[in-house]
């Protein structure tokens, strides 16, 4: 099984964080206690700017959810086909020999599917199995390659494509004005990346997929995720999801490596999902890495801040495409997300 090729896509608009700060004042206006705050907040989360789905001024006139989901998917459509043609762009397949398509998100919702109606838009084979899957979070970009190596394995001549799309700026909510969510408001950006994964009887370019794991924490799922309700998502970020980081990677890492044959020491890269500055800093503690080790994940967290499932995915592009580890070398790609849970693959370049 192979990552036969990555693709990132994002929406047109991009704004400084200095913009986006200065906007989300006027947005939330008087609801803010001490607008100052955003200033403090919003210079520690090592983001330089974002990308977003809208014109900034449009954001002002989302007055309900179906609106805002309505956004979602026009331009999850969007996104999601240049992702996909990138992808296949980057092997020697084409996107009507995909054979399953998984679509991962967590911040909009459509029946049809995003799947279904990619289909559609790009004359995909109509023979195609479609997995939509919601509520996974940020660990969804490693949980799906892991997926999709899953059906592979099992269909050793077929292409599985994952598709994740996040627009995390279409969740944002007026009358929420917690410490929560004005983090997730400086930290949390727009996007989407496509990955191919190819089976052992397909000849494909790109890292092996050696081995993956799964792992939940039971009792945790008050650390990450989302509330509900007529007004559309309301984050839930506990300031306790580093510390969950750090109890738990370092082990999880160690037992993985161990059922494969290998120790952290065996690893010559690590390709990790962007998180936050508090969240990274964690990962290279449990992980007792320097800081260097992580570096392609503090670039991407600087350049587009946090995307959710498809943060692991454009760290995963830049490796392949600027950062390529010498043929033999291991790799762990991880993520952890709302569960909590944690999701690792082993890789061999």
């Amino acid at each position: 099984m192979k990552i036969a090729g990555v693709a990132g896509a994002f929406p047109k608009h991009y704004f400084s964080q200095e913009v986006l700060v200065a906007a989300l004042k006027h947005y939330w206006g008087e609801r803010l206690p001490n607008p100052d705050v955003l200033d403090r907040l919003h210079s520690r989360v090592d983001v330089r700017g974002r990308y977003m789905s809208l014109p900034l001024e449009r954001y002002e006139t989302l007055s309900t959810w179906g609106e805002a989901n309505t956004a979602w998917i026009e331009t999850a459509v969007d996104l999601g086909e240049q992702a996909i043609q990138s992808a296949a762009g980057r092997t020697n397949l084409s996107p009507r020999e995909i054979n399953a398509l998984f679509v991962v998100s967590v911040t909009g919702i459509a029946s049809p599917s995003l799947d279904a109606r990619l289909i559609n838009r790009m004359d995909l084979c109509p023979n195609i199995k479609r997995i939509p899957i919601f509520g996974l979070g940020c660990v969804a970009g490693a949980a799906g390659i892991s997926r999709a190596a899953d059906y592979v394995r099992a269909y050793p001549g077929q292409v599985a494509a994952l598709l994740a799309v996040e627009l995390c700026s279409l969740t944002i909510q007026r009358d929420d004005v917690s410490m929560a969510n004005l983090i997730s408001a400086g930290l949390f950006g727009d996007g989407a990346a496509a990955v191919i994964v190819t089976g052992d009887e397909r000849t494909a370019q790109g890292p092996e997929i050696l081995a993956t794991q799964s792992v939940f924490y039971p009792g945790t799922e008050d650390t990450m995720g989302w509330d509900i309700s007529e007004k559309g998502f309301q984050i839930v970020l506990s300031p306790g999801v580093p510390d969950v980081v750090k109890k738990n990677l370092g082990r999880d890492v160690d037992t993985f490596l161990g059922n494969n044959g290998l120790t952290r020491k065996d690893v010559g890269s690590w390709i990790f999902h962007t998180g936050g500055p508090k969240v990274l800093e964690a990962v290279a503690t449990a992980l007792d890495v320097p800081d260097d080790a992580l570096a392609v994940s503090w670039d991407c967290l600087n350049k587009v801040g946090n995307i959710s499932s498809v943060s692991v995915l454009l760290v995963l592009e830049d490796v392949i495409e600027n950062h390529r580890p010498e043929p033999g070398t291991y790799s762990i790609l991880g993520a952890m997300g709302p569960g909590f849970c944690s999701e690792l693959l082993l890789l061999r370049w």
